[in-house]
């Protein structure tokens, strides 16, 4: 099975990544996409993030009844902060039989050569690169890239965020599942929403 990563802290999940999920999926050659949950990237602060097991409840919910997505909680049993070649390393020894894509903006991509054995990942993973606003894609890094134009929903997790804060209504710009669970629980209300 040929499986593409997309990466993220999901802070929380909304129709912009799921949109950027299903376009990949179907438009390419990868039998499933999995949404891998990271508990800390090393590249973002810890602060405003909601507890790992919260928003991969929240991701489960907005892709309830998919069969081609699926959510990963992978990182949660590797050393943190999560580093990708350790995820991918993981993921071959406990599926042989799989191969990985990497997921990843064009943003994210500009970067790809500071990541943590960056030439390792550029030389066994292939990766699928969406093109975001802003972020012209690099030409110059020995890798195996796929470029494509998704769908973008100008919509940030930061926004979505922001907007509870400040008692603004996030429908339509997550799932409706989603945004009940979020009000249900008051996730996001809290200055420090690191809530267990």
């Amino acid at each position: 099975m040929k499986v593409g990563l997309y990466f993220g802290s999901f802070n929380p999940v909304h129709h912009g990544h799921l949109i950027i999920a299903n376009f990949i999926q179907q438009n390419t050659d990868l039998d499933q996409v999995w949404l891998v949950i990271s508990p800390q990237n090393p590249f973002k602060p810890n602060h405003g993030l909601l507890n790992e097991y919260h928003r991969l409840h929240l991701v489960s919910l907005a892709i309830e009844g998919e069969s081609k997505i699926r959510t990963s909680d992978i990182e949660f049993r590797l050393p943190k902060p999560s580093y990708t070649i350790d995820t991918l390393t993981y993921l071959e020894e406990k599926y042989p039989d799989h191969s990985f894509v990497i997921i990843m903006g064009s943003d994210s991509f500009q970067n790809l050569d500071k990541w943590k054995n960056a030439n390792l990942i550029m030389t066994r993973y292939p990766v699928y690169v969406y093109t975001r606003p802003g972020f012209p894609v690099r030409n110059d890094l020995p890798v195996k890239s796929t470029i494509l134009k998704a769908p973008m929903l100008q919509i940030s997790a930061t926004e979505v965020r922001t907007m509870i804060q400040k008692n603004q209504s996030i429908r339509y710009l997550v799932p409706d599942v989603v945004k009940e669970e979020i009000e249900r629980n008051a996730y996001y209300k809290l200055k420090n929403p690191t809530q267990q």
